[in-house]
């Protein structure tokens, strides 16, 4: 028979959960978070925490920070997305985490075209290819995470 009440809402508020994060992504993808504007506040707190640092170090560190956060940002996507997907379901399976790791990659596309349009911002290939990274490491940890449990479990 259909899903209980508790059940639908798990189900809905996973949903809910995966689209508000790609809304922050989006949010994130505008021009304050552009490299311009996050290099007035990373910049000086490097600067502060290693103040020997040369500027091109500094400039390669801000950098790194940036492309990691393509990382945790579609790492935590791709979670979400896998959560959603596998709905009542406590085992980990394979079209699971392939289907929340396309529709990242697909998203993580989708957002970077919507940079186009974002004056200071653009589009890069390579952004696509981190995050798509981010979420297939998301999906071996989860695999991971699952695996333990299971063995804990026995």
């Amino acid at each position: 028979m259909g899903e209980s009440r508790g059940s639908l809402r798990r189900r809905i508020g996973s949903w809910v959960a995966a689209v508000l994060w790609a809304a922050w992504i989006f949010f994130a993808s505008t021009q304050g978070f552009g490299s311009g504007h996050t290099s007035h506040f990373i910049i000086p707190f490097l600067h502060w925490l290693l103040p020997f640092a040369s500027p091109a170090t500094l400039d390669a560190l801000h950098l790194a920070i940036r492309k990691s956060a393509h990382v945790v940002e579609y790492f935590i996507l791709s979670v979400l997305l896998w959560h959603a997907i596998r709905g009542e379901g406590r085992q980990w399976q394979f079209r699971w985490a392939l289907l929340a790791v396309l529709i990242a990659a697909a998203y993580g596309a989708t957002d970077e075209f919507h940079q186009i349009f974002v004056p200071g911002r653009g589009a890069s290939v390579h952004d696509v290819l981190i995050d798509t990274c981010g979420a297939i490491l998301a999906q071996f940890v989860v695999w991971l995470w699952v695996r333990r449990r299971q063995q804990i479990a026995r």
